[in-house]
């Protein structure tokens, strides 16, 4: 029971047993006020950590398999242990003792060095490893799911490409003055003093502050639908580029109120939701002197990636002779970063593995 305790949300054991046995020792006769001697104390600590070793073996036999593991080698290496003896599984086991970073880059010819045996024997223990669970608990753990709810909703109107767009009424506040402390303070109209006015005064502006924010961020969120119709329409790939300064001007705004506006406020469109910020990007060059949005060729790289064969990833500087050759002018330093932002590892890393969610 007390291993299991001591298990983090993904089931390791991260605390050394020394470690554990030592937070158990109880003070010998400490009902007495006596907290024993030193030696007393190492005896018990010693004795507990015996236990605690002989309990381990019991708790990596438990489900999920892998529990109860130090490290991600030992998690591994508890889960192959479970599979039908074959091959593939023996050189899984293997490799479940060399350099983890050599497993991550799938260096089949230093692995096979290692382990004494060929290539061949390592694709397929490396192909075991892949399917197993590197965090056995994280599916019975706690977590703390917090869900988005979008200031703004756009809809499609009727049949044709318009849009509608609304506030939420879940998140606009419902504000007003009660009519009877209303009259109240206003009773008071002469009396200065009291400072009362001065309060009726500060709720009204305080309401009128409020629906003023919800009306800005609504006309902020019409021009945005307008001017990315495209995306509303066909998606990111549509995205065009699209500076603050551009709404600021439509609006008669400053662009830092556009840019407070933007923050931390959500929009719920046909295509999923998304932050107000998210509509806003550079633009790359293209040969008939137009801009593309960054954010559509990001999406763009990522759905080349989608397509590449597997076993031939391709390689940042072949992403963008692909997008050159579609007329965008992104150069390969430019890919890497777009790729790294999509979290989509190198041509290296990605040889026969999906891509994330």
């Amino acid at each position: 029971y007390a291993l299991i305790e001591s298990l983090d949300d993904d089931g390791y054991l991260s605390e050394a047993l020394p470690e554990l046995a030592a937070a158990l020792v109880a003070p010998p006769h400490a009902s007495q006020g006596h907290p024993g001697t030193p030696a007393q104390r190492q005896a018990q600590q010693a004795e507990l950590e015996q236990h605690l070793t002989r309990a381990l073996p019991h708790l990596q036999q438990m489900d999920p398999t892998g529990v109860g593991a130090r490290n991600l080698a030992e998690c591994l290496r508890l889960q192959v242990l479970e599979l039908r003896n074959s091959p593939a599984a023996r050189a899984a086991l293997a490799l479940c003792e060399q350099p983890l970073d050599l497993l991550a880059r799938r260096d089949t010819k230093r692995l096979s060095a290692l382990c004494g045996c060929d290539e061949a024997s390592v694709r397929a223990g490396l192909a075991v490893i892949a399917r197993l669970e590197p965090k056995p608990g994280r599916r019975f753990a706690q977590v703390e799911r917090n869900a988005i709810v979008p200031d703004v909703v756009v809809r499609r109107s009727g049949s044709g490409s318009g849009f509608m767009v609304e506030l939420n009424p879940d998140v606009v506040p419902r504000l007003h003055l009660h009519d009877r402390y209303a009259s109240a303070l206003r009773g008071h109209k002469g009396d200065s003093a009291s400072g009362l006015p001065q309060r009726l005064q500060e709720a009204r502006w305080f309401i009128k502050n409020i629906q003023q924010r919800f009306d800005t961020i609504l006309r902020v969120s019409r021009a945005i639908v307008e001017r990315q119709r495209g995306f509303f329409v066909q998606g990111e790939l549509a995205m065009r580029p699209l500076v603050l300064r551009e709404i600021a001007d439509e609006l008669g705004l400053h662009e830092s109120t556009i840019s407070r506006v933007t923050s931390a406020k959500y929009m719920a469109t046909p295509w999923g939701t998304y932050e107000l910020k998210y509509f806003f990007g550079s633009g790359l060059g293209t040969d008939s002197g137009a801009n593309t949005s960054s954010t559509a060729v990001r999406a763009l790289i990522r759905q080349l990636i989608a397509s590449e064969p597997p076993a031939k990833p391709l390689s940042d500087q072949q992403l963008s002779d692909l997008l050159k050759a579609q007329g965008i002018d992104c150069a390969r330093r430019t890919v890497a970063k777009y790729r790294e932002a999509l979290r989509i590892a190198p041509a290296s890393l990605r040889k026969n593995k999906p891509l994330p969610p």
